[in-house]
């Protein structure tokens, strides 16, 4: 299995990586048929997501795609941030091999449930905003 030179800088040189204490909302997604949890978390101010971190267990490609993603969003508004796809996450990595997708669906969950904690936390139901969380069902991986 391949990996592009930027999978493997960001799983080398991971960025925004660690606990937030004072963060604004923190999503955590796993996949428990490969073992991949991905924690984010968030800090917003006016809209704007001005700090983002996260902390992974899982494979490189994992680390790698939860490192891209907070690069992508980090400095945009909310609903900017709700627009990152996996699709976009794995273009920006230069792909993933196929059996490594989920761990990019996987990022943008996680993305999506630290929005939706945000969210709950000033009061608002997520949920018409940031629609429903499913579990990541692509897994591929050996267990």
């Amino acid at each position: 299995m391949a990996y592009s030179a930027k999978v493997m800088d960001h799983f080398a040189n991971p960025r925004n990586v660690g606990e937030m204490k004072d963060y604004s909302g923190m999503g955590e997604v796993g996949n428990p048929k490969c073992g991949d949890i991905m924690r984010m978390y968030i800090k917003v101010e006016g809209n704007v997501i001005t700090d983002v971190s996260f902390m992974t267990f899982g494979c490189g490609a994992a680390i790698a795609t939860s490192s891209m993603a907070t690069e992508m969003i980090k400095g945009k508004s909310i609903d900017d941030a709700l627009k990152l796809t996996n699709k976009a996450v794995m273009e920006a990595l230069d792909g993933l091999p196929p059996v490594k997708i989920h761990c990019s669906v996987l990022a943008e969950q996680a993305i999506k449930a630290a929005v939706a904690d945000y969210y709950r936390r000033q009061g608002i139901d997520p949920t018409p905003i940031v629609g429903e969380i499913a579990e990541c069902e692509e897994c591929a991986c050996e267990v």
